[in-house]
């Protein structure tokens, strides 16, 4: 870096500018004089002399006060963690003894003879280490201080130099940056929206987006056929831990493209990002596995690959069991599935009513078992029911071998799968070969266009209203809405459900059609999308896209298990900032302007 001169501090006193970072300086600057800004982080008064260390985002420089200048050891005296000082001195080598091999700046140390304290610091309430003690409620109430300390800072580098990479990836790919507007109309597009009270029409809001989907469609129709942006979205909807109101996505959509070409090029940037940011090389291409297929072996549409554990569908086989409780349930309509779990024998019986909780707390009415002695025949749980000719083509199907512990749901298809997909998870890490740093990216595909709302009691989108059906199955979206298949894909990685796409529809009539059979009228789908219709009408050519949650990816990447470690400032899970107080109660004169009144409960 180039010398430091003189700079106005916020106060407006002049101080000296840093010629160098705290993570910068090496044995080669041994004898240069130089200047340091930053905070102190740690002192160790010695009576003759104090150490102290001075942070910054690059790193940790010890600093010496010595008695040779005797004004300057008193003010080193004063020091507290957290003051903002520069300092000025002569790097020295440190003793082979000496030196902090942990410690990038480790060999040397800074000899102070000039000393500016810029800002005095409170007494922060906990201390800026990774190791602290602290609790979700303060971090978040002093974001400005959690995000001092070194691991949430390496996690927002990380997240700049991600995204950065994505950028550069995109742009070879030859795509362009544009960004779509916050303030835009409300469009059923399945969460639920906030709104904006616009000012100048009373009684009339804007709504922020869910995603740009409308807009970026609108881009192609306007002929830019490769977009993307790193856009900010907006959802009121329940939170968890991979959920914020407010989160980051990558958009991007393409004229002219088919599935594999989607594949192709996000598969693209994000081999490229993670190989800048963490090293690691992906395998290409990522593996595809049909919707249906997932929820057979895996009982969700975002499975975990890296867990070996396989769901099995033993229905034909309890079609013809002397069990009640098997075959009662496929006779209902239902499904038979199990979970062999190698080496489950040394589950407790404690263990598996701990499983059998998880997936009571699903709507299954129990999980049976049994574990197979070392001779291979079912011992314990449902043994019994597994004796007539059924249970062995089960034993058999699942390939059950001794040690084995079985697992067993019968009971509605939508209840089986969330159960044994829960119960699998569970086993995953200590049976099922689930190891961290490992990545398994694949693509879901195929899934279905309409799903059944039970409590809305009609079809809605499974997506969003503007998939593309599979040709095969356009003819059957009015007459057999539940057996349509769309050209939509999910990214899946680890478990992690990080973006989902399709092939958009781009013809007016098909869409009408897809509106009509989501319940929404023609008059309705008028005012609602009229200007996205009417646009279909003056050339619009195939398209598709696809939004990937960048918050989830970089958290996963980084083996964090809730994205607000990579959010500099996020929300709670009540979706309130306990930093800023939002949200707050509307000020009368606002209200007042944009003709609003609020029912506010009682307190």
């Amino acid at each position: 870096m180039s010398p430091g001169g003189g700079a106005a501090s916020p106060g407006g006193r002049a101080f000296t500018r840093r010629t160098h970072t705290c993570g910068e300086l090496r044995a080669e600057h041994a004898s240069q004089r130089v200047t340091l800004n930053g905070w102190i982080h740690t002192t160790r008064d010695h009576a003759h002399f104090v150490f102290a260390d001075l942070r910054d985002r690059y790193g940790l420089t010890q600093i010496f006060f010595g008695d040779a200048i005797a004004n300057l050891l008193a003010e080193a005296k004063t020091l507290r963690p957290e003051d903002v000082v520069a300092v000025t001195g002569t790097v020295r080598a440190r003793p082979a003894e000496n030196v902090n091999a942990e410690r990038a700046t480790g060999a040397v140390e800074l000899i102070v003879d000039a000393l500016e304290i810029l800002n005095r610091a409170k007494t922060p309430p906990f201390e800026i280490r990774d190791d602290a003690k602290i609790s979700e409620e303060v971090r978040l109430k002093y974001r400005y201080l959690d995000l001092r300390r070194p691991s949430m800072q390496r996690n927002l580098l990380f997240r700049h130099r991600f995204m950065q990479a994505i950028r550069d990836d995109f742009t070879k790919q030859d795509f362009i940056e544009v960004e779509t507007p916050f303030l835009t109309k409300a469009t059923p597009e399945g969460a639920r929206e906030y709104f904006v009270p616009s000012r100048l029409y009373p009684g009339h809001c804007y709504a922020l987006p869910q995603s740009p989907q409308i807009f970026k469609q609108l881009l192609m129709v306007a002929g830019y056929d490769k977009y993307f942006q790193i856009a900010r979205c907006m959802r009121d909807e329940d939170l968890r831990a991979d959920r914020q109101p407010e989160f980051t996505q990558l958009d991007l959509e393409m004229s002219f493209p088919d599935e594999e070409l989607i594949y192709e090029t996000v598969e693209s940037a994000i081999v490229h990002a993670v190989k800048v940011t963490l090293g690691i090389g992906l395998p290409r291409p990522f593996r595809r596995i049909t919707h249906a297929e997932s929820m057979l072996r895996y009982g969700c549409d975002k499975p975990d690959l890296r867990n070996q554990l396989v769901i099995s569908d033993l229905s034909a086989e309890a079609k013809s069991s002397e069990f009640k409780i098997f075959r009662g349930a496929v006779d209902a309509g239902g499904a038979l599935r199990a979970l062999r779990v190698p080496g489950g024998e040394a589950l407790s019986r404690k263990e598996i009513e701990g499983l059998e909780g998880k997936a009571k707390e699903l709507g299954a009415k129990g999980l049976a078992w049994t574990k197979l002695d070392a001779t291979g025949k079912p011992a314990g749980g449902v043994a019994k029911g597994l004796e007539d000719g059924a249970g062995k083509a089960m034993l058999a199907r699942l390939c059950a071998a001794p040690g084995d512990l079985l697992l067993f749901v019968a009971d509605r298809v939508k209840v089986v799968c969330a159960a044994l997909d829960t119960v699998r998870r569970a086993l995953g890490e200590r049976f099922g070969g689930v190891r961290k740093g490992v990545l398994e990216p694949c693509w879901v595909v195929e899934f279905p266009l309409f799903e059944f709302d039970e409590e809305a009691h009609h079809f809605v989108a499974a997506h969003h209203p503007f998939t593309t059906p599979i040709e095969q199955y356009e003819g059957q979206i009015t007459k057999e809405p539940g057996a349509v298949k769309a050209r939509a894909y999910d990214l899946v990685m680890n478990g992690w459900e990080l973006g989902s796409g399709s092939i958009r529809i781009h013809d007016r009539a098909l869409q009408e059609r897809v509106f009509t059979a989501v319940g929404v009228a023609p008059e309705v789908a008028e005012r609602k999308f009229g200007f996205m219709l009417g646009a279909f009408d003056y050339g619009a050519p195939p398209h598709g896209g696809i939004g990937i949650g960048l918050d989830r990816l970089i958290a996963l990447l980084l083996e964090q298990d809730n994205i607000r470690e990579v959010i500099a400032f996020p929300k709670t899970a009540t979706a309130t900032c306990l930093m800023t107080g939002a949200p707050t109660l509307a000020d009368e004169r606002a209200t007042r302007d944009l003709k609003l009144r609020f029912e506010l409960p009682p307190t």
